[in-house]
């Protein structure tokens, strides 16, 4: 298959809809604009591209969820705008922009994020988006979401992660944050594509495994990339990490065992999905191509 023509069909569906969905001006404009800059940095939308390629493994057309998928992206931006900010992180870029807080000053930049995480439940909450889904199972793929974006997954990760700066490593504690500060939303991304869908319990568990293991890689891999990436292609400024004593699979394992930590882990999301036809491809091509991502 074309991956390069699927992740992109998939982009430019997501973003069609976020520039329908805020087309209409809001007061006070500053809020808006602040939202939008982020929204509109150059994201990917992994998130939401998962979530349609679980629904389309499970048989569905990705077009039917692109509003529920596009709340993931919502959500995902909201987290970086607060993970920027001189509380948590403090960077100075993002995506080869400045961070928003630079442009439009810490009250704006944190009630931006809120805004965001606020408008991505408020979709998530209407069915009206798309009558190919059920009420329950929407329920049931929003209830999972809230979770992994919350105090039991990408927010818990994100405190263990402030608190354990300048702490001596150790494998549990690396592992719970990369588990719930990243992987969290990602599992729940794949997750929600097989709820959404109707499918049974066997698949949407298969989808799970996948969706934990790829969002483990993802940050093994963007620890990789803090150490030997390059700024400019990496759109941040790399070996932040460093800087701050951050807890890391570089700093705990090397970069080599790191590089094996992710191939593992991405063999085994593709292994996941042995119960799945070609339907599965594309998620089996982006599993490998997150492997060799520089960004």
């Amino acid at each position: 298959m074309d991956l390069k023509k699927y992740l992109k069909e998939k982009k430019d569906a997501v973003d069609s809809f976020f520039r329908e969905y805020f087309r209409e001006q809001r007061r006070p404009a500053v809020l808006q604009e602040s939202m939008l800059y982020s929204l509109f940095a150059g994201g990917k939308r992994v998130r939401p591209i998962l979530a349609m390629a679980a629904y389309e493994a499970c048989g569905g057309a990705a077009a039917d969820i692109v509003p529920y998928a596009s709340t993931l992206e919502l959500i995902h931006t909201y987290s970086l705008i607060h993970d920027d900010l001189p509380a948590m992180d403090n960077d100075d870029l993002r995506r080869g922009k400045p961070t928003n807080h630079k442009v439009y000053g810490e009250a704006v930049a944190i009630l931006a994020g809120d805004a965001l995480l606020t408008e991505a439940f408020r979709i998530l909450s209407d069915p009206s988006h798309s009558n190919k889904v059920k009420d329950r199972d929407l329920l049931k793929a929003s209830a999972e979401i809230a979770a992994a974006a919350g105090y039991q997954g990408m927010v818990a990760g994100q405190v263990q992660d402030i608190l354990s700066e300048n702490a001596e490593a150790d494998a549990e504690t690396l592992q719970f944050i990369h588990r719930h500060k990243t992987a969290a939303l990602i599992r729940a991304s794949v997750k929600a594509g097989g709820i959404l869908s109707g499918s049974s319990s066997e698949v949407v568990g298969a989808l799970t495994s996948y969706g934990e293991n790829m969002g483990h890689a993802f940050q093994v891999i963007d620890d990789i990339l803090d150490v030997e990436g390059d700024t400019e292609e990496l759109g941040k400024t790399v070996g932040s990490d460093e800087k701050i004593n951050k807890m890391t699979y570089p700093r705990l394992y090397g970069l080599e065992r790191s590089r094996g930590i992710a191939k593992e882990l991405v063999d085994a999301a593709v292994a996941s999905l042995d119960v799945f036809s070609s339907g599965a491809d594309p998620l089996r091509e982006i599993a490998r191509y997150l492997l060799e991502r520089r960004n």
